[in-house]
């Protein structure tokens, strides 16, 4: 089922975390969050090189590796506060696009069935399809939405003659009745592409994407708090996809299909937190980070960062949800508490 990068790298969990087997149900019962890398990258149409992501993701730190992260911004400690693990990396072969993402979905669903939440390193962003697919399986259907951080819409139909590729996923998904177009939200476009044929589509899906002038003239925390009403309306818990890419290619270089004027890297990382902690997330991707195009690690410790700035807003928002009171995401917790 998985295992621990003998390909792709170190033989390492996300900064020291306990193991689980997801062959073994028992062995991830009662956690909180489960980890797995699906280090794919058969799907890109530019610079390959996402498939060493989820090692890179997983020790990209200068502090010990000892299953501990206390947030200074938050007061918790969500590797401590609460349960969670990794399973390692789903075996993916980039020559067998189909039965990779029948794997990845597996892997998915089956953490997704059990309670927590998967959260997937990837990887290029065609696993995009299997992770939502699998998460949204496991709760009812038309239930899950999505919030989709990214330069590009990923919405194309058949690319060098297949249907499955990091250009296409969010097409895929919607045709096959896991997530609703018209609860896609898309945060971060820009460039020039996807062609008008595309864009029909996507406007006849009703999907809602914010292209980054949008977000610059009404800036980021309106636009969040739009597409979380969005998301929320008719849907019980959202999946959650970042694309690296959704930053500028100055905060984020190590990545496929790099695309100037994106958001900063504290952007991102407050948006992320803000999200994680205001709304019900049932499944999480990390995707197309590409260690080969980074410099000085600066595109790994970004996605690390990312994804213990979710964790943290999950256990913060346990912690209030046992008693404490509600926080605004976007001010800092002056008391201690």
């Amino acid at each position: 089922m998985s295992r621990y990068g003998p390909m792709y790298g170190p033989d390492l969990t996300f900064l020291g975390v306990d193991r689980c087997d997801l062959g073994d149900p028992a062995s991830y019962e009662g956690a909180d969050v489960v980890i797995v890398g699906a280090p794919f990258d058969g799907g890109t149409s530019n610079r390959p090189g996402a498939r060493f992501g989820p090692q890179a993701l997983r020790q990209a730190c200068y502090l010990p590796h000892d299953g501990s992260r206390p947030s200074l911004a938050l007061r918790v400690d969500a590797l401590k506060d609460l349960r969670v693990l990794d399973a390692g990396d789903v075996e993916c072969y980039s020559g067998d696009v189909e039965g990779s993402l029948r794997a990845i979905e597996d892997a998915v669903h089956r953490i997704a069935a059990s309670g927590a939440v998967p959260m997937v390193l990837g990887g290029d962003h065609t696993i995009a399809l299997p992770d939502a697919r699998g998460t949204a399986r496991a709760h009812l259907p038309g239930r899950t939405s999505m919030i989709h951080f990214d330069a590009h819409a990923d919405t194309g139909d058949i690319s060098f003659g297949h249907l499955y590729g990091h250009g296409q996923p969010m097409r895929r998904l919607i045709e096959s009745g896991a997530i609703r177009g018209d609860r896609f939200l898309q945060i971060g476009l820009r460039g020039y592409w996807p062609e008008p044929e595309t864009l029909s589509w996507m406007a006849g899906q009703r999907m809602r994407s914010y292209e980054m002038t949008e977000i610059v003239a009404r800036g980021l925390d309106e636009v969040l708090t739009e597409a979380s009403g969005i998301a929320l309306d008719e849907c019980d818990q959202i999946f959650l996809s970042v694309d690296i890419d959704v930053c500028d290619p100055g905060h984020a270089p190590g990545t496929g299909t790099p695309e100037p004027g994106g958001l900063t890297a504290r952007q991102l990382l407050d948006a992320v937190r803000r999200i994680c902690y205001e709304l019900p997330v049932a499944g999480m991707e990390l995707v197309e980070v590409a260690p080969p195009y980074d410099h000085a690690d600066i595109t790994a410790y970004l996605g690390n960062r990312v994804i213990l700035e979710a964790l943290s807003a999950m256990a913060r928002r346990r912690k209030d949800d046992e008693g404490g009171p509600r926080w605004d995401p976007r001010q800092p917790l002056l008391d201690g508490r």
